[in-house]
C-alpha cells in the first residue's frame, strides 16, 4: 500500500472512530463513513455496501443491550415487527445491488438530503405528549406498512431510519423509552439481512471494511463513555451541518 493509500486508509479509521461516537451520542454515522469510504476510491455503490457491514457489529451491539426494553405496538407484536424488518431490509439489499451504479451515484445527493432532513425533524420537532392526545393512534395495517417501507428504505441505503421508525411508533403510542430501545432493534434486524445478502454479493471491499469496521467499534466504546459529557443538541446540529455540506458536495460531484 503506497502511502497516499495509507493517508486515505488512515483518514478513513479516524473517520469510523468518529461515526462511532457519533451514533452513540446522536446517530448519522452513516454520513461520515460514506464519503469516507468515496475517497479511498470506490463507488458511491461500493461504498454504501461497505459501509453497511462495517457499522452493523456496532449496531447489533446496541440493539441487543436495550432488547429488553423493546416492545411492539399495542396491536402490532414486536416479533411481527421484527419478520416485516427482516424481509424489508432484504429487500432493499437486493434492490441497491440491481441499482446500477451510475444510476445509484446519481441517487445518492437525494438519499442523502431526504437523510440529513429526517434527521433535522426527529432531532428538534418536538410534540408535547398532550398534543397529539385527541389523536388516533395508527391501525395495525399502517404498522405494518409503515414498517415495510422503512425496512426496505432500511435495506437500500438507512441513513435516517431511526428518526423514521421513531416517529412511526409514537404515532402508535408506544412510550419514549420503548421506541428508542425498539428501534434499535428493528434497524439491528433489518440490516442483518442486509449484511447477508451484501456479503455474498463480492460488493464489500474487505479492507475497507475492516479498517472501518475496527474504528467505529472503538468509537461506540469511546461515544459510551462520553454520553453524559457531550451536548446532545449541539452534536445534532454538527451532524445536520456535515449532512448539509455532504448533500452540497455531492451535487457538485466533488466526491
Amino acid at each position: 500500500m503506497h502511502v497516499a493509500s495509507l493517508d486515505r486508509f488512515l483518514l478513513l479509521f479516524a473517520g469510523a472512530v468518529w461515526a462511532g461516537v457519533q451514533n452513540q451520542l446522536a446517530g448519522g454515522g452513516s454520513f461520515i463513513t460514506l464519503p469516507a469510504l468515496m475517497w479511498t476510491g470506490m463507488d458511491a455503490r461500493a461504498a454504501n455496501i461497505t459501509s453497511t457491514v462495517a457499522l452493523f457489529p456496532g449496531q447489533l451491539v446496541g440493539g441487543w443491550m436495550g432488547r429488553r426494553d423493546a416492545s411492539g405496538t399495542e396491536q402490532v407484536s414486536l416479533r411481527a415487527l421484527t419478520v416485516i424488518s427482516l424481509v424489508g431490509g432484504g429487500i432493499g439489499a437486493v434492490l441497491l445491488l440491481w441499482t446500477p451504479s451510475r444510476l445509484f451515484a446519481k441517487m445518492v445527493p437525494w438519499l442523502v438530503l431526504f437523510a440529513t432532513a429526517a434527521f433535522a425533524w426527529g432531532s428538534f420537532r418536538r410534540t408535547p405528549p398532550h398534543a397529539d392526545a385527541g389523536r388516533r393512534r395508527l391501525g395495525p395495517l399502517w404498522v405494518k406498512t409503515i414498517q415495510f417501507v422503512i425496512a426496505i428504505y432500511g435495506g437500500y441505503f438507512g441513513g435516517g431510519i431511526g428518526f423514521l421508525m421513531l416517529a412511526s411508533l409514537a404515532l402508535s403510542r408506544v412510550p419514549v423509552r420503548a421506541a428508542a430501545a425498539t428501534k434499535n432493534v428493528l434497524a439491528g434486524v433489518m440490516n442483518a439481512t442486509a449484511v447477508v445478502v451484501f456479503l455474498v454479493s463480492a460488493e464489500v471491499h474487505w479492507l475497507a471494511m475492516a479498517v472501518a469496521c475496527v474504528g467505529a467499534l472503538s468509537g461506540s466504546w469511546l461515544g459510551a463513555h462520553l454520553l453524559r459529557r457531550v451536548p446532545e443538541r449541539a452534536l445534532r446540529v454538527l451532524v445536520i451541518a456535515i449532512g448539509l455540506a455532504l448533500t452540497i458536495a455531492l451535487f457538485r460531484g466533488s466526491l
